[in-house]
């Protein structure tokens, strides 16, 4: 979407289109409630500024809505378009069978150790790279993982925006 597409939408494809990047209502409504932006830049900077707001129980419920690191398919139904960004973030996600059973094991680990999914931004990483991260994660305490996938999630959610909110 372009930017003047953007800041001249209703505020409901607005909110719409910012749900794609991360599904956390409070986010979307204040970032589609302070157009019109001048630059892409600067909706990107409200975004993260937006995006230290979040709650645990607000990043808890976006969460539902990602697939597990190295699953093409999330505990939710996703869009066509989160379905693409998924796919793309996880594209260098290829492992051997090993490594891959090596991911579902430590998947599982960490869901039970902390009560939710692994989440990192994959895009760019390895298979090796993430499994290597997650193994390293696995050794924190709950509130520095929380603050942690907090961290990721804002990351996931501005790289997504700025992929798709052009000047």
């Amino acid at each position: 979407m372009r930017l003047i597409e953007f800041n001249q939408a209703s505020l409901q494809d607005a909110m719409t289109f910012l749900k794609h990047c991360v599904q956390i209502p409070s986010w979307s409504t204040q970032i589609a409630a302070q157009r019109p932006y001048v630059s892409v830049e600067d909706v990107l900077n409200t975004a993260q500024q937006q995006a230290v707001t979040w709650t645990w129980e607000e990043i808890k419920t976006a969460l539902e809505n990602h697939p597990r690191i190295g699953e093409k398919k999330a505990q939710a139904e996703l869009s066509e378009i989160e379905k693409t960004f998924s796919n793309r973030e996880q594209s260098s996600i290829t492992a051997d069978e090993e490594t891959q059973l090596a991911l579902l094991k430590g998947n599982i680990t960490y869901e039970k150790k902390y009560g939710f999914i692994f989440l990192i931004k994959a895009s760019g990483l390895s298979s090796e790279d993430v499994l290597q991260a997650l193994k390293y994660r696995l050794l924190n305490e709950p509130e520095i993982e929380k603050r942690i996938v907090h961290n990721q999630l804002a990351e996931i959610a501005l790289l997504r925006l700025s992929e798709e909110l052009q000047a």
